[in-house]
């Protein structure tokens, strides 16, 4: 149910002043108390404990008030409106009944979009909220990257490559102009992707099935696997570009061109040593290590486990207390099975600060058109989503790339 900002204000006010005409009349009646202590010590307590019971009850007040306010200021907030609530009732008779009166303008009115050339219906606010959600905690790239929502088609991204002049002067010396910073566009590789889930309609007549948590957990089924593989190795055709379809090169940050990432090889020729994890790390720059994890398969984590230092140390510490990770000489590491297995001149390992070095992009705006028709008795949600994905720092992420024969 939607909270109303003026309803609430107006019950924080009213408190407020309540509030202050108690105090009022029992500053009096303490001075009052204050003269015949004996008398009222009973009172005292009473009025006391009154007093702090509503400094209580109007600070709680207050605090919710505040937050509620600052929530419904955030940018991506799910709290619904009158516009939303209807929309969401509307959308949800659609999708059970195929009764679309209405639905486009209620959709205008609650999300501010255009009619769609292609057809179809923008799921509710808090439906595609929920989706991405699902999403994140699904997919392994989404847990370690940067995401970020977007609401129009276009989005674009400036980084600096350097090159504005500095140096030392004298407190009296003239002040040379420096040179102009050069800076690079990067855009993400967007694409849609798509599911089309199926109910019967007697799963839809059900007043007791959920049918937007089915649709939110079935597409969030398609969708992951199919995310989580472009994130990775996605050619950025129709789709978003993955950090191992970048060209490498064994240069390293401060000579390697911009978009190019760096890799290492491996010391043995088709296997991991444990010297090339250590080489591996110390690719990084130390500001990137602060948060950077390793990224491979689960297949080559079970030999990751077994390797051992010049010491005889596993470099593989299991995490047993509660809360704790496991980690790789002393990293955290990231299982995502679409990384390559172990192979002459593949990448099966990643290491890197990946927040920083790949961004994960959503457009809002999730659609579906409903075919009741194409695969009689089940009733069809075509569901498409927009989604992108691109390295955003070359140098936070390295590769360790096995050594061909």
């Amino acid at each position: 149910m939607a909270i109303d900002k003026q309803d609430v204000q107006q019950v924080a006010d009213e408190l407020g002043a309540k509030f202050d005409e108690f105090k009022a009349k029992n500053d009096k009646r303490f001075d009052a108390v204050e003269s015949e202590k004996g008398k009222l010590a009973g009172s005292v307590a009473d009025l006391t404990e009154t007093v702090k019971t509503l400094q209580k009850s109007k600070d709680n007040l207050e605090h919710q008030l505040t937050q509620f306010q600052l929530k419904s200021n955030r940018p991506g907030s799910t709290d619904l409106n009158q516009d939303q609530v209807e929309h969401k009732e509307a959308f949800g008779n659609f999708m059970r009944k195929g009764n679309e009166d209405g639905l486009l303008a209620l959709e205008q009115k609650a999300l501010s979009v255009g009619p769609n050339a292609d057809g179809g219906f923008a799921v509710p606010t808090e439906l595609d909220s929920n989706i991405i959600k699902l999403l994140r905690d699904d997919t392994p790239m989404r847990q370690v990257c940067h995401t970020m929502t977007i609401g129009g088609s276009d989005y674009k991204k400036l980084v600096n490559l350097g090159g504005a002049g500095s140096g030392w002067v004298g407190e009296d010396a003239a002040r040379p102009a420096t040179g102009k910073p050069t800076l690079a566009q990067i855009a993400p590789f967007m694409g849609e992707i798509y599911a089309n889930p199926q109910a019967t309609q007697q799963m839809l007549d059900d007043a007791f099935f959920n049918v937007e948590a089915w649709l939110a957990e079935e597409v969030q089924t398609e969708f992951s696997e199919k995310e989580n593989t472009a994130f990775t190795a996605g050619d950025g055709i129709l789709k978003p570009k993955g950090f191992l379809a970048y060209n490498t090169h064994l240069d390293g940050d401060k000579t390697r061109a911009f978009g190019v990432l760096q890799h290492r090889e491996t010391l043995s020729v088709g296997s991991v040593g444990a010297d090339d994890i250590v080489k591996l790390i110390f690719a990084l720059k130390k500001g990137y290590r602060n948060g950077a994890a390793f990224m491979g398969s689960t297949d080559l984590l079970s030999e990751l486990m077994v390797l051992k230092d010049g010491n005889g140390q596993y470099l593989w510490r299991a995490g047993l207390e509660i809360g704790e990770s496991s980690t790789l000489r002393g990293y955290k590491y990231e299982e995502n099975d679409d990384m390559p297995d172990v192979a002459a001149g593949a990448v099966p390992l990643s290491f890197g600060n990946f927040k920083r070095g790949y961004t994960i992009v959503d457009r809002m705006g999730t659609r579906i058109l409903r075919d009741p028709y194409t695969n009689k008795p089940f009733v069809g949600f075509y569901t498409t989503k927009r989604v992108g994905g691109f390295v955003t720092d070359s140098q936070a992420i390295k590769l360790l790339k096995v050594k061909a024969a």
